[in-house]
């Protein structure tokens, strides 16, 4: 056997009834679709149910799951002490999932448990099954910090997994939407909120899962999601696959999105191959960026890719203007994949004998040595972006009211620590943010007194 059928659905604590008392009549749709759902996979009887979950565990570049035999789970934290789950893990299908995703070069194992309580993103939804349908095994798996097509591919080992381990299995992607639908919600209000659901519901109902790869990155952000990962695994499962999909649900009445909808896996088809034509699409744009490159942008990129391809640095070009090389500057050098960060370097004040030296320094810095992603590889290469800001010498401000996000970059220092901001990024709005970020990133407290200085940049993206 192998995917036989899969859901995704949200996961409000409060649909549950010991602790929604009553307030779970405010998503009556959704409570409907749980209810079909419970009812379809009752009949279906599955051995194994897959949970894909945003609330376990979160590890930048490692896909987590669940260990040991069992896991219990409760709503305790929601003021319900009475409502009790238990989960027995199938112990040998997360083994093979384990097995294939290292023979494919994907990080995912058991390692890093901090908590193994059942997490809401798997007890919600196992809270409705359980009213139909008992007695099957579970396997937990956690969301992780890689890019969406890394979830894809997820999605495509746990199917053949499925497979090779013959398991009648059903996914659940436990994903709630945009957070940021209601002014009067708890998270407030975003217009990119409604937009990224309409986006989201119109991709479930048609089953184009290539419409939920092409969502932007800033999108999914500013609308505060946190099941989009959860859906790309699903999509994974059905890749080279027909679906009849269909939209159960879809509501928003407390400022959260919630969508219900299921996927009936239906014959091999060559042409819904998501991946692989989302890939195509990011190697166009990156040709197309490449097209317009500046000289600075250029250099930035020319000199991570001679760093990669030869193991040794660029020598300085002949021909570049005289800014480049006349001039010295702290820089910032930005790489992004498809759409996402890859790696971002800089130095606040100049390190080096000019612009261009500063610029092949740090590009080979953010593709080799930012320690928050693993380097960028050879194949990586015609897919990369790159972002070049170009730094102003700081100048002290004695009140944050000299900053302005959009123009000024700000400098924060507590002592020896020291953080940076650069202005006009996706996401920070207002000064507090940008200050609140800059400390952050240096380990400064709130409580602990700062010197700010600001500066501008000249950027060539």
């Amino acid at each position: 056997m192998a995917i036989v059928q899969a859901y995704t659905v949200p996961h409000p604590p409060l649909a549950v009834p010991g602790v929604g008392q009553g307030q779970e009549r405010g998503i009556q749709k959704t409570l409907s679709a749980f209810e079909e759902i419970s009812v379809e996979i009752a009949g279906l009887a599955p051995e194994t149910i897959v949970f894909i979950t945003p609330h376990n565990v979160l590890y930048s570049d490692y896909f987590h799951i669940s260990p040991g035999s069992k896991a219990v789970g409760d709503f305790s934290r929601f003021n319900d002490r009475k409502t009790r789950l238990e989960a027995q893990y199938d112990e040998e299908l997360s083994a093979e999932v384990i097995r294939l995703a290292e023979g494919c070069g994907i990080s995912a194992g058991y390692l890093g448990e901090r908590d193994a309580k059942l997490d809401h993103g798997v007890t919600v939804p196992m809270w409705f099954i359980g009213n139909r349908y008992s007695g099957y095994k579970t396997v937990r798996i956690s969301q992780s910090g890689l890019a969406p097509s890394e979830h894809y591919r997820l999605g495509v080992i746990i199917a053949e997994a499925a497979e090779i381990t013959g398991r009648k299995t059903v996914l659940i992607a436990s994903s709630d939407l945009s957070h940021k639908l209601s002014r009067t919600g708890p998270y407030g209000f975003a217009p990119e909120g409604p937009q990224f659901d309409s986006a989201v519901a119109d991709a479930l109902s048609g089953g184009d899962f290539l419409a939920l790869f092409n969502i932007p990155h800033e999108i999914r952000e500013c609308a505060a999601e946190c099941g989009y990962n959860s859906l790309m695994v699903l999509a994974g499962c059905f890749d080279r696959r027909k679906v009849r999909s269909r939209l159960l649900s879809y509501e928003g009445p407390f400022g959260v999105g919630y969508a219900v909808a299921s996927f009936e896996p239906g014959e091999a088809d060559k042409n819904r191959n998501f991946l692989e034509q989302f890939e195509k699409i990011s190697l166009d744009r990156a040709n197309r960026g490449r097209e317009s490159e500046d000289d600075y942008r250029a250099l930035a990129r020319r000199s991570l890719e001679h760093r990669i391809c030869s193991g040794v640095n660029l020598p300085l070009p002949d021909g570049l203007p005289d800014e480049l090389t006349g001039g010295r500057a702290g820089v910032f050098v930005s790489l992004h994949k498809n759409g996402l960060l890859r790696g971002c370097i800089g130095t606040i004040s100049p390190t080096t004998g000019s612009v261009a030296h500063e610029i092949i320094q740090n590009a080979v810095s953010a593709g080799l040595s930012d320690n928050r992603f693993d380097p960028v590889s050879v194949s990586e290469l015609p897919y990369l972006t790159y972002k070049v800001d170009v730094l102003s010498a700081p100048e002290p401000i004695s009140d944050p009211d000299q900053l302005d996000v959009k123009r000024y970059g700000v400098i924060v220092t507590s002592g020896y620590k020291r953080g940076l901001l650069l202005p006009n990024l996706d996401g920070v709005d207002t000064v507090d943010e940008q200050i609140s970020i800059a400390r952050r990133k240096a380990g400064i407290s709130e409580r602990e007194p700062v010197k700010l200085e600001r500066f501008e940049v000249i950027r060539h993206e």
